[in-house]
């Protein structure tokens, strides 16, 4: 009996330190937070300032003398660029450069040009989750370490015309280029310009590093808003987009890492804040993740607010989004991919958000549309969603897997919807856990 019960014990005692440390993984990856941002650093910058106005500035197109403020920075290893209280017209593009803060002054306004001629050369981006050559950016940064954009003033990408009217033109280049992307034509070989209309971001920065957007207001914005691909230690803070139209996403995390994006104001068209990586097989060959993200402290409006995916071939994994208010919204907490992507969803951790009024309270979605094959479903697996609270909700909770690729491991936890038409619509889901939610005044159960 005593050599039974000196085994037994340990291992009971083992059992129940495994069953415990799972749980815990699973409930606590929060815990990862403080280490994630502590190696998110702000970008440093020598105290040299470089006004525009030193470089035969003209408020009628102000792009050559801050194109001239940026080369001079960058070429005396950094400082400032300041743009003066005014409104400024810019004919064309701003590159950005390593080791430059392009400072809009509070009382400056940049005003964009509408013509997309100015927006030629094509230079490298990542348009919908498929490399290629087209118009740049209004502010673009290529391979740029050191680098912000700040000060309080206004950016303004004047797309109510020209830009604007093109996206019911875009499908035949639209279908082009994801086809190329499926054949892996090379990516020097996609170009695409005047005749294709398809419209480039406000702000992107590509395979850049050390990046801080503060303190600013963009408005009008032709497609995505700020818009990071390959691109890692991003701080976006205090940033307010009004932006309507529709894929006017306010902040696109495209195969990007290390990302902290707080005390934001988003009133957009799309997406709020949308984490992607790629779109099918030109995401499986770039084959990188957006993972060991933050996002917190945020107001949304508008459309969908807090969402992953569809592009997300490359795969998303370690997100914490935590303490985020929500106006009326369409789709408040959404996870979206279709049956192509292939790819993952995995290891996301939501806590402490309110709603005033959603669509969809907590939405996961594997078959979006505009799927061709379906070969290829993604994985969503581990999920802890904890503490949400809404006023009203059409649908509360809408989990719809597949049954080749059922969505797993959601553990839902004090969410609340005191009014909703639809309490929840759930289909192919392995381990589903609910605690303490309660919609319409009810504990509501995991559906048999």
């Amino acid at each position: 009996m005593k050599k039974t019960s000196v085994l037994f014990l340990p291992v009971v005692a083992l059992i129940w330190i495994i069953s415990y440390t799972t749980v815990q993984a699973q409930t606590t990856g929060w815990q990862k937070v403080d280490e994630i941002e502590k190696t998110i650093t702000l970008p440093e910058f020598p105290e040299r300032k470089f006004l525009i106005t030193d470089f035969k500035s003209d408020t009628a197109n102000a792009l050559p003398s801050i194109q001239k403020a940026i080369e001079r920075a960058n070429y005396e290893g950094g400082g400032k660029v300041i743009i003066p209280e005014g409104r400024w017209y810019v004919k064309g593009p701003i590159h950005l450069k390593s080791n430059v803060n392009l400072h809009i002054s509070k009382g400056a306004e940049l005003v964009f040009s509408d013509d997309p001629e100015d927006y030629l050369p094509q230079v490298l981006t990542r348009w919908e989750g498929t490399e290629a050559f087209n118009f740049s950016p209004l502010i673009y940064a290529y391979q740029a370490h050191n680098v912000a954009i700040t000060g309080g003033g206004t950016l303004n990408g004047n797309a109510e015309h020209g830009f604007a009217t093109w996206r019911d033109k875009q499908d035949e280049a639209q279908n082009r280029l994801r086809q190329m992307g499926a054949e892996g034509v090379p990516v020097n070989e996609r170009v695409f310009g005047l005749d294709d209309y398809l419209r480039p971001s406000f702000i992107q920065f590509f395979s850049s590093t050390k990046i801080l957007v503060k303190d600013i207001t963009i408005k009008n914005s032709p497609m995505w808003v700020n818009h990071f691909i390959y691109s890692s230690q991003i701080t976006l803070r205090n940033v307010t987009v009004k932006s309507y139209r529709l894929n006017n996403d306010g902040v696109v995390l495209d195969s990007s890492t290390l990302a902290l994006i707080e005390g934001n104001s988003f009133s957009t068209g799309d997406d709020s804040i949308v984490i992607k990586s790629g779109r099918d097989q030109d995401g499986w060959r770039v084959a990188k993740p957006s993972e060991k993200i933050i996002i917190r402290d945020n107001y949304m409006e508008g459309h969908n607010a807090l969402a992953v995916g569809s592009e997300m071939s490359g795969g998303v994994q370690n997100i914490y989004m935590e303490s985020n208010r929500l106006g009326e919204v369409a789709s408040a907490i959404y996870f979206k991919s279709n049956l192509d992507r292939g790819g993952y969803i995995r290891h996301v951790f939501v806590r402490n958000t309110e709603v005033e009024k959603a669509d969809i309270l907590l939405r996961f979605h594997i078959n979006y549309h505009s799927h061709r094959g379906g070969n290829y479903p993604a994985e969503y697996e581990h999920f802890v969603i904890e503490n949400v609270t809404a006023k009203q909700s059409r649908v509360g909770i809408e989990i719809l897997g597949i049954q080749q690729m059922p969505a797993r491991n959601i553990r839902v936890v004090n969410l609340e919807v005191l009014q909703a038409d639809t309490p929840q619509n759930v289909a192919y889901v392995e381990d589903l856990r609910y605690e303490n939610v309660r919609i319409n005044g009810e504990k509501l159960d995991v559906p048999e």
